[in-house]
C-alpha cells in the first residue's frame, strides 16, 4: 500500500480521527462498552441474548460509512501491492494477534489509551513495533 502524497489531506485526516474519538467516547459513555472491533465482532459468533442488535448495527455502520461519504467526497483510492497468499496470510497473523492480544487497534490504541490503560499501551506498542519491523525485513532485507 503507498500513500499518495499529491493528495494528502490532513485536515480530513483531522476531522475523520475526531470523530473516531467523539464516536469512541459516545460509545463508552452511553453503552458503558469498548469501542473494539475484533470484540464487537467476535461477539457475534457466540451471541448472548439481546446482545446481536447493537453489534450488526455497529459493523452495518463501519460499512455504510464509507459509502455515505461518498456522496459527498470522492473515495480516496486504494493501491495493494500484494499478492493473494499474502493477504490471506496476513489477515490471518492480524486475527491471530487480536486474539492473543485480548484486542485490536481500535479497542487498545483508540479507547484503551485514552483510558490510560497500561495493558493498552503495551499492546499498541507492540503493534507499532511488530509493523516496523514486518516492513523493514520485507522492504530491506528479503526485496
Amino acid at each position: 500500500m503507498s500513500i499518495d502524497w499529491i493528495h494528502f489531506t490532513p485536515w480530513r485526516a483531522l476531522a475523520g480521527g475526531l470523530v473516531i474519538g467523539l464516536a469512541a467516547s459516545a460509545f463508552v459513555l452511553l453503552n458503558g462498552r469498548i469501542a473494539g472491533i475484533s470484540g464487537i465482532l467476535g461477539g457475534l459468533l457466540r451471541p448472548a441474548q439481546g446482545d446481536v442488535a447493537w453489534r450488526l448495527a455497529f459493523l452495518a455502520g463501519l460499512i455504510g460509512a464509507p459509502l455515505v461519504y461518498a456522496l459527498f467526497a470522492p473515495l480516496p483510492q486504494a493501491r495493494i501491492e500484494a499478492g493473494d497468499g499474502t493477504l490471506i496470510a496476513a489477515g490471518l497473523l492480524v486475527g491471530l494477534g487480536t486474539r492473543y492480544g485480548a484486542g485490536c487497534t481500535s479497542g487498545h490504541g483508540v479507547c484503551g489509551l485514552s483510558r490510560l490503560s497500561v495493558r493498552s499501551l503495551i499492546a499498541t506498542a507492540s503493534f507499532m513495533v511488530a509493523g516496523f519491523v514486518t516492513v523493514f525485513v520485507l522492504r530491506h532485507l528479503i526485496a
